[in-house]
Order: C-alpha cells, then sequence, then structure tokens
C-alpha cells in the first residue's frame, strides 16, 4: 500500500473536472497535493494515509476562487451605502484612501478580508490594491493563495505619485516575491478613465516581456462607456485593444456595459471576465451580459469586488446572485445552471489568473485546495442534488473545513493560522479612525 499524507472521506464530492457529483469517494492528499480521487473500497485497498478524515454529511470540492477583489477596503466595509459609483469614489473612498491608506492599513484590512474568505470557502483571491507587499504579508501568514494586482494609476496616492512611480513599486514587489509559494502577479491598471494612453502603452510591454496578466475594471458603468465614447470615439474595450493590451492575458472585471462588438472582441482574442454581481447591483451599475458571453466562449469567473461596494467577501451568494439574474436578464430558467455557476466559481476562476494547472478543479497533481461544505442541517435537507444545494440551499456559514495545499486552515469553522479577535481588534482600532 501507498503510504500518504491525508485520506478526505465525504457524503459526496464534487470534482468540477468531471462534471457531477461522486458518492462515497476519497480524496487521497500526499505533500500539499492531489493524488487521486477514488472510490472508498479502492481507497482501502491502495493507500495508506498518516490521517484520515471522515465526513459523511459533507460534500468536498475545490477551495472557491475569489477573482476580484480589493482585500484591504474590508476596513471601509459599509462607509458609503446606497451612491452611485462615481460619488463613492470621488466622494467618500478616494479622500480616505489619501488619509489613511499606508502599509498598515492594508496589513490588518488584507488580515480581516482573508479571514472572511477562508472561512466562507474561498481559498484563493485575485487582489487589486496599493502596498502588495503588505497584503502579501497578511495572506502567507494566513495561508491563502494570491494573485497581487499591481495597481496603476494616473493620479498620485499615498502609495505612488504617478503611473511610473506604480509600476516601478510594483514590479520591485513582483521581483521581491515571485519565488514565494502561493502568490502569482499581474499588472493592474484601475480603469481605462483612470490610466492615459501612454500609461497603457508601458503597462502593455511590461506585461510581453514579464509575462504578466494585465487586468482592469472596464464598462462598469454607462457612464465610463460614454465618456470613453464621446473621448476616444470608441468603447474602452477598442481603445485597449487598439493599443494592444487584449488577448488571453486580460482580464475584464465587471464588463457590465459591453456591446456586440466588444463581446466579439474578448470572444475572439481569449479574454476572461470577473462578473461582479452583487457589488453591480449595490452600486446599481447593471446586468453583464454572462449568456452571451459564455454563448461565444469567453471565460467568466466570478468575484466579489472589495467589502466596501458589496459589503460580504461570500462567494455562495455571488453564484447565487449570477446565477439568478442571468435568468432574469434571459427569461430562460435554463441560463447558468448550477453546475455552470460553480465552475465559474472555482475552474473558471483558475483560468482566468492562469492558475488552471495547480488549482480550480478536484483532479490528480493540483494542489489540495479543498472545502468541506457540511450538508446535514435542516435548511439542506432533503438533499437530491449537492450541486443545487450548493449554489441555491447552503452558504458560506455551512463551510467547516478548508485545506490550501493540504494544510487544514479552517478546521471545525475557525481559523487555525491566526487569532480572529485579534484580528478584529485591528479592524475595531482602524474604525475609531476612519469615523
Amino acid at each position: 500500500m501507498q503510504r500518504v499524507d491525508l485520506r478526505l472521506d465525504a457524503g459526496w464530492t464534487v470534482p468540477i473536472e468531471p462534471e457531477g457529483a461522486l458518492a462515497d469517494h476519497a480524496l487521497i492528499v500526499d505533500g500539499g497535493r492531489i493524488v487521486a480521487l477514488v472510490p472508498a473500497a479502492d481507497a482501502d485497498a491502495r493507500y495508506a494515509p498518516n490521517e484520515r478524515i471522515a465526513l459523511p454529511g459533507h460534500v468536498l470540492l475545490p477551495g472557491l476562487v475569489n477573482a476580484h477583489t480589493h482585500a484591504a477596503m474590508s476596513l471601509f466595509r459599509g462607509i458609503a451605502d446606497d451612491v452611485p459609483l462615481r460619488v463613492w469614489l470621488e466622494q467618500h473612498i478616494w479622500p480616505r484612501e489619501g488619509r489613511f491608506v499606508g502599509p498598515d492599513f492594508v496589513y490588518d484590512g488584507a488580515r480581516l478580508a482573508a479571514a472572511e474568505m477562508l472561512r466562507g470557502g474561498i481559498t484563493c483571491c485575485n487582489d487589486m490594491y496599493f502596498f502588495p507587499d503588505a497584503a502579501a504579508r497578511a495572506f502567507v501568514e494566513l495561508g491563502l493563495r494570491a494573485m497581487l494586482g499591481l495597481a496603476v494609476l494616473d493620479f498620485p496616492t499615498p502609495y505612488a505619485a504617478d503611473a511610473d512611480g506604480y509600476l516601478q513599486r510594483g514590479l520591485a514587489v513582483r521581483d521581491a516575491l515571485k519565488h514565494e509559494p502561493g502568490l502569482a502577479f499581474s499588472l493592474s491598471p484601475h480603469a481605462p478613465y483612470t490610466v492615459g494612453d501612454a500609461a497603457w502603452e508601458r503597462i502593455v510591454v511590461y506585461a510581453r516581456q514579464l509575462d504578466l496578466s494585465i487586468q482592469t475594471h472596464l464598462a462598469e458603468t454607462e457612464h465610463e462607456v460614454s465618456e470613453g465614447r464621446a473621448r476616444h470615439g470608441r468603447t474602452p474595450l477598442a481603445r485597449l485593444h487598439a493599443l494592444g493590451a487584449t488577448g488571453p492575458g486580460f482580464i475584464a472585471i465587471h464588463a457590465v456595459h459591453l456591446d456586440a462588438a466588444d463581446i466579439e472582441l474578448l470572444s475572439a482574442q481569449g479574454c476572461h471576465v470577473v462578473h461582479c454581481p452583487a457589488s453591480n447591483m449595490k452600486l446599481g451599475a447593471g446586468i453583464a451580459p454572462v449568456a452571451e458571453l459564455l454563448a461565444r466562449g469567453v471565460n467568466v469567473a466570478l468575484g466579489t469586488d472589495g467589502a466596501a461596494s458589496n459589503n460580504r467577501l461570500d462567494l455562495f451568494a455571488e453564484m447565487r446572485i449570477a446565477s439568478l439574474l442571468a435568468k432574469v436578464a434571459t427569461g430562460d430558467p435554463s441560463a447558468l445552471p448550477a453546475q455552470r455557476v460553480l465552475g465559474a466559481a472555482t475552474l473558471a476562476g483558475a483560468r482566468a489568473l492562469g492558475l488552471e494547472r495547480d488549482i480550480g478543479s478536484l483532479a490528480a497533481g493540483k494542489f489540495a485546495d479543498v472545502i468541506a461544505v457540511d450538508l446535514s442541517a435542516l435548511d439542506a435537507t432533503p438533499c437530491y442534488d449537492p450541486i443545487s444545494h450548493l449554489v441555491h440551499a447552503v452558504g458560506r456559514d455551512a463551510v467547516s473545513d478548508v485545506w490550501v495545499a493540504g494544510r487544514r486552515v479552517v478546521s471545525a469553522r475557525t481559523l487555525t493560522s491566526a487569532d480572529e479577535a485579534s484580528i478584529a481588534a485591528r479592524a475595531r482600532l482602524w474604525q475609531e479612525r476612519l469615523r
């Protein structure tokens, strides 16, 4: 028999690849990676685990991938509700960022966000914010896998004075941390309306030279698109395409207000879209054309956006909202079924970040980023279809255990890698300063 580190037995397993749910299977883990997913009887005959965990009332699935967030902005949660995006940014968020954002703010905010995400079954996030080295320290400490978006703007903030300053600082962080397990990097110009053509051209050059993805907020509001057309004579996406930004490494965040030519361009260029339904709804931005994007073969992932505009880092909620919105928007109840939206929260997110070889499904050779969801409670009974329950019945509170690269970072709904009380205490100190 083969000696291995860990065997997980659950009532159901949803591997994502292939689709569907498997009953009475065992997940075998060794050296932080998945060795096999086999029927329990086969596991009895073939593997001798150092640790065996039985979860008969649970479903195992890959850790969720939050494909867009601003982790440190969790410290702004609820600070400016019920206002449009431009007002929210210009009158509430940017002034506070100018006064308070620094390494300590980002570290404490990222710890708070990482704790929330891990407890809710998110094992990987795509972060976009200032002082990415401080966020990286928090993510590594808590055990959350992350892509760090290296922010770029044309105007000054406490982080940098101009686009060149942002690029220099961000790339220095990438050089310092590029060998850190669990971290990846992308260039993250904030949006077409906050970054000019000259900076975009430099970003494209760096992205090609260093093989980095480019992620940006795009077509989030009607105003953004109409203003872009007026200034540049084309849609924001068409402008970025003309500047050379699009391609398989391009991640369009939000992508709410796309015309048919935009959708065709995203498809033809092999770009990715991150759908953030709750944030789009809360800011009154609109409903992204997810069904049309999927029909054209565009990879669509799910993100929460930041807790300042959501106000939760909750991919279970995003899955249900995304599925229901697609049905309402198309008038088709079969639009974005449970299996498809679960894929958007796992493998499609991994694919958007260029991490699909390592995470996103329970396939042999991938990292053992795994979550266990309890389906034994009254609100999950009876269970005819565990995939349906994951999207439409249970929430993040049902996540009981989380492993990242085989390391148990949440056990019985409690973080193992950090003290939750100390994280909350630091957040309350920032609350007093930010009032």
